[in-house]
């Protein structure tokens, strides 16, 4: 081979090699900018609801008409908790395996279970097109029936 040509081929495989490093760092900047995106959004999402279990005024603007603000407020909380371990879940913080335990857990709570059986039916229709989202709320849905004293009442 002709020292041009090796020369050639060197500096083709370096720019080949720099395209691929380069396009993995922005499909990983992308990912990483989007699980920003997400936490940012959880934030909010939660600073909302421990406003909106503590405070009965605001809670009163927000309240399905149905529904006592105090008990609103009391769902929020629970709320507030399943998404605390929703986040956690989808930032792999939960272990394989361990999502049913946690949830079952929660569901131990009857407030938990309470919130699960007004709004556990909206929590799946948006998650609907979301795997995990889908999953997760699979999950918490088998827990909050499997709960023994859901159980009871549905006999």
């Amino acid at each position: 081979m002709k020292l041009t040509t090796a020369v050639l081929a060197a500096g083709a495989a370096v720019s080949l090699t720099t395209a691929v490093v380069g396009a993995t760092r922005l499909r990983q900047n992308a990912r990483h900018q989007a699980e920003r995106n997400e936490a940012f959004l959880t934030r909010n999402q939660l600073d909302w609801l421990a406003q909106m279990s503590t405070n009965p005024d605001l809670a009163k603007l927000w309240a399905p008409e149905d529904m006592d603000v105090e008990e609103y407020m009391q769902l929020l909380a629970a709320n507030r908790l399943i998404c605390i371990l929703s986040v956690r879940d989808r930032l792999g913080f939960v272990r394989t395996g361990h999502l049913p335990w946690h949830a079952a857990k929660l569901m131990e709570n009857d407030v938990c279970r309470r919130y699960w059986q007004r709004f556990g039916g909206l929590r799946a229709e948006e998650a609907e097109g979301d795997e995990q989202g889908e999953h997760f709320t699979r999950v918490l849905d088998q827990a909050a029936k499997q709960h023994p004293r859901a159980q009871a009442a549905a006999t």
